[in-house]
């Protein structure tokens, strides 16, 4: 059939299966949202109220449902507000395909109005980037983006094409082509390296199983949960990691890291051998990387064999998908029995329970109504900074894609985009998103967006008046001085949501959360709940910057260092 470029890019998108895009449009990609405008019956368009918004719904949308997301922009400054939501994704391994347009192919390079070269600008945080300036090139190249998007570890691609190849009078024959499915990464699975695997685990007394994000990406629960049984480990998690294996399961200690359990944390110190499974070894997680696991063999379980010995040196490595890898594990393996070393860190879980102050409204109390109350199987997206770290401790995640946040760039703001974004992909779930006063007022705006189109997620604002994190980092290391880190004026977020056509409350005690929280989930309409809590609310337990994980601290050891 005769098409032209605008027309391909639809049917491209439909070819793969989009049934969503988020996007903002502009003068360059108007030919592409014409012919969106034809198909609004077939892919639904979703206008953000910022471009940020739109890549950060795109990326919550991958999340929750598993799928590639798909978000547009215009030239200039709608391409260049894409940026942080595609390093985003690009550093949690989401897959988005962000298609923009640029000014025509005559007008390159010739500082015209609204033009950037946002290939270039973007070239660092993609995992792959396109610049097409001929209609013939769009569908081979968007087919190729969905591709990488998806394939191996996934990542975000970027797709600019010039406005002139889809000017509307150029057409030419267009044939749909049924989309290719990603195979699994196998090819480099060895069976030596299976073998060695084995041997260190069969030799282990102490092994501890580290989970990332991978796992969930692989859709490898069920084997996760199986390989657990066999090597009869404890689990531990990075925060992408959460949901991979079952918070509520006896074999569970908490996350790991500067904000990890100190059961996770000092148990991963003792351990004889720490298997990781589809995890970086961030420095959030390992601390001061010489003494990391300082008396244990680390076997790493990635797809990524740049990932291999990167941060931390291994014993022995396995490189593949996550999923086939621990099936192959799983066929060789025979029944552990770690009863011993179970004990010593069920001794630590009895020793060091997670607790904070059960006499006032806080950040751990609202996280561990809402999971009582939602019986953990709602799905979280967060912002970034103390509430996020409420919400991956006191929140336990049952399966994987419930919790959604910003691990590696740790972008505020990131929340309630995504949040639009997993209540679309997955409308049948109770979406909420936590955020801090701070981050959210970097993207309220999209509270107008669900608004818009009647997008039912309830916005927990834990508003401390304060940039928390940063404030407690003030505290606990810079004596108190709170340089610019106080937020205490005179915006009102009841009233701003009510202004942008949500319902609105106010929180300022303890007995009050439950029963508002339960009219939010029957309300059918975005929700904004502001919870005042007091600044100085921390999160422990901490691992000071570059410490080791295993002086994890609580306030009750500052109080004791102190008396």
């Amino acid at each position: 059939m005769q098409l032209n470029g605008s027309e391909i890019i639809i049917e491209c998108l439909k070819e793969q299966g989009v049934d969503t895009v988020f996007g903002y449009p502009g003068g360059t990609i108007l030919n592409v949202y014409d012919a969106l405008y034809k198909h609004s019956n077939e892919i639904r368009h979703i206008l953000t109220s910022h471009e940020q918004g739109a890549a950060h719904a795109a990326d919550g949308y991958a999340r929750a449902t598993g799928k590639v997301g798909v978000c547009m922009a215009t030239s200039g400054p709608g391409a260049t507000n894409l940026v942080t939501g595609i390093a985003t994704a690009y550093m949690d391994s989401v897959p988005i395909v962000a298609i923009t347009a640029n000014v025509a192919k005559s007008l390159l390079g010739k500082d015209t109005f609204q033009e950037i070269d946002i290939a270039g600008v973007t070239m660092p945080i993609t995992k792959h980037n396109f610049i097409v300036k001929d209609v013939h090139d769009i569908a081979s190249t968007l087919r190729r983006a969905f591709k990488i998007a998806k394939t191996g570890r996934p990542g975000p691609v970027l797709v600019d094409i010039t406005k002139d190849a889809t000017d509307p009078k150029v057409t030419i024959e267009f044939e749909p082509v049924k989309p290719e499915e990603p195979e699994r990464i196998t090819a480099t699975i060895k069976d030596e390296d299976i073998d060695e695997a084995v041997k260190l685990i069969n030799e282990s007394k102490k092994p501890y199983i580290f989970v990332g994000g991978g796992v969930i990406i692989s859709e490898a629960s069920e084997e996760l949960k199986k390989f657990v049984e066999l090597t009869d480990a404890p689990v531990c998690d990075s925060l992408m990691g959460k949901g991979a294996f079952n918070g509520e399961d006896s074999h569970y200690t908490g996350m790991i890291g500067m904000h990890g359990t100190k059961t996770a944390n000092f148990g991963v110190t003792d351990c004889d051998l720490l298997i990781a499974i589809g995890a970086r070894f961030s420095d959030r997680v390992t601390g001061n990387t010489k003494t990391f696991a300082k008396n244990a063999k680390i076997l790493h379980i990635d797809i990524e064999a740049a990932e291999i010995n990167k941060n931390v040196k291994t014993a022995a490595s396995v490189i593949g998908d996550a999923k086939e890898i621990l099936s192959r594990l799983n066929s060789k393996l025979q029944k552990k029995d770690c009863k011993e070393w179970l004990e010593k860190i069920n001794g630590f879980k009895k020793k060091y329970p997670l607790t904070y102050n059960t006499s006032t409204l806080n950040g751990p109390f609202i996280m561990q109504k809402i999971y009582e109350i939602t019986n953990g199987d709602a799905i979280i997206t967060t912002e970034v900074g103390q509430h996020q770290m409420w919400a991956a401790q006191f929140c336990k995640y049952k399966k994987p894609r419930t919790l959604i946040t910003s691990g590696g760039l740790g972008t505020m703001g990131y929340g309630l985009g995504a949040s639009l974004g997993a209540k679309m992909g997955m409308p049948e779930k109770t979406v909420i998103n936590i955020a801090g006063d701070g981050c959210f007022r970097m993207n309220m705006n999209e509270i107008a967006t669900a608004t818009r189109y009647n997008i039912p997620i309830i916005q927990v604002v834990i508003n401390n008046h304060v940039l928390g994190m940063v404030r407690q980092w003030q505290t606990l290391f810079y004596d108190k001085r709170y340089s610019n880190t106080v937020l205490n004026d005179a915006v009102d977020f009841v009233k701003l949501a009510e202004a942008m056509g949500a319902k609105a409350y106010r929180v300022t005690n303890k007995d009050d959360f439950e029963g508002i929280f339960k009219e939010a989930l029957n309300a059918g309409c975005p929700v904004v709940i502001d919870c005042q809590i007091d600044p100085d609310e921390k999160v422990f337990p901490m691992v000071a910057p570059g410490g080791a994980i295993s002086e994890a601290f609580s306030q009750e050891d500052l109080d004791g260092k102190n008396n």
